[in-house]
């Protein structure tokens, strides 16, 4: 393992937040391992794109113990993901299975795959790319679930693995310009101009944005901010968001019957 290169493997890295990401690791001069179902259209000398549907397990499998085997991963970025629109009334299993798969599994898959270089390294950086709509969102039923199933991780891996110097945060980018968002918001339509409307800084937020915010928790010297959210969102989560107020302990008794 002390042989093989160093890498940053990021998911769903062809194109979009994942690409964003991709090309601000490789102008800092790292290396990046994609993993994504497509092939991105755009290439780099220190880019390794590796095709597997996330989806699937066997494929996952593979795809995760060849990158283990290959590279030493210092950094992992779980950012693949789906948004199979839907309400209660018309989400189906189908949907559930495919993005638990996506936002759930295969982030703990990567990271158990992960786990030996990023606590070789001392500096093992995980990022997870969750939403705001993890926060509740109409018609995201199977996509606000996972998403916020993704932060509930976060926080978990973070209490296990700050031990190893191993820092894990969730970036939650909230409207952003990628063709998923225009996929589920066509041009025009009436949600789209509510989001709009609900933007704080007038303008819908761009992948490097996104990619900015995770960048910030990749770095090697940040290893004292850990088990956190960002929510890069333009504004839209204030009023929404909680506040992190320290739990109040109420104590009653119940005095009985002295008879």
């Amino acid at each position: 393992m002390s042989e093989a290169p160093e890498v940053a493997l990021v998911t769903g890295g062809s194109a979009g937040i994942g690409r964003a990401i991709c090309e601000a690791l490789l102008a800092q001069g790292r290396r990046v391992v994609n993993l994504d179902l497509n092939a991105p259209g755009w290439q780099h000398d220190r880019l390794v794109s590796l095709r597997a549907d996330l989806t699937k397990p066997d494929e996952l499998q593979d795809a995760a113990r060849h990158i283990a085997s290959t590279y030493a991963i210092t950094a992992l970025v779980n950012n693949a993901g789906a948004t199979r629109p839907g309400s209660i009334d018309s989400a189906t299993l189908s949907d559930l299975d495919d993005v638990v798969s996506l936002h759930l599994k295969a982030a703990i898959v990567l990271t158990q795959a992960a786990l030996p270089a990023l606590r070789a390294c001392g500096h093992g950086r995980i990022v997870n790319i969750a939403s705001r709509a993890a926060l509740g969102k109409p018609e995201r039923i199977v996509y606000s679930a996972t998403k916020a199933g993704l932060i509930g991780l976060t926080r978990t891996l973070a209490l296990e693995l700050g031990g190893d110097g191993i820092t894990v945060n969730a970036v939650a980018p909230g409207p952003i310009a990628t063709e998923l968002f225009k996929d589920s918001n066509p041009a025009g339509a009436p949600q789209t101009r509510r989001i709009l409307d609900s933007i704080v800084v007038k303008r819908l937020g761009t992948p490097e944005d996104v990619a900015r915010a995770a960048l910030f928790f990749l770095a090697p010297d940040n290893g004292f901010v850990t088990g956190q959210v960002l929510y890069v969102c333009g504004g839209t989560t204030l009023g929404v968001a909680p506040l992190q107020t320290p739990s109040t302990t109420i104590t009653i008794t119940i005095k009985g019957d002295p008879s």
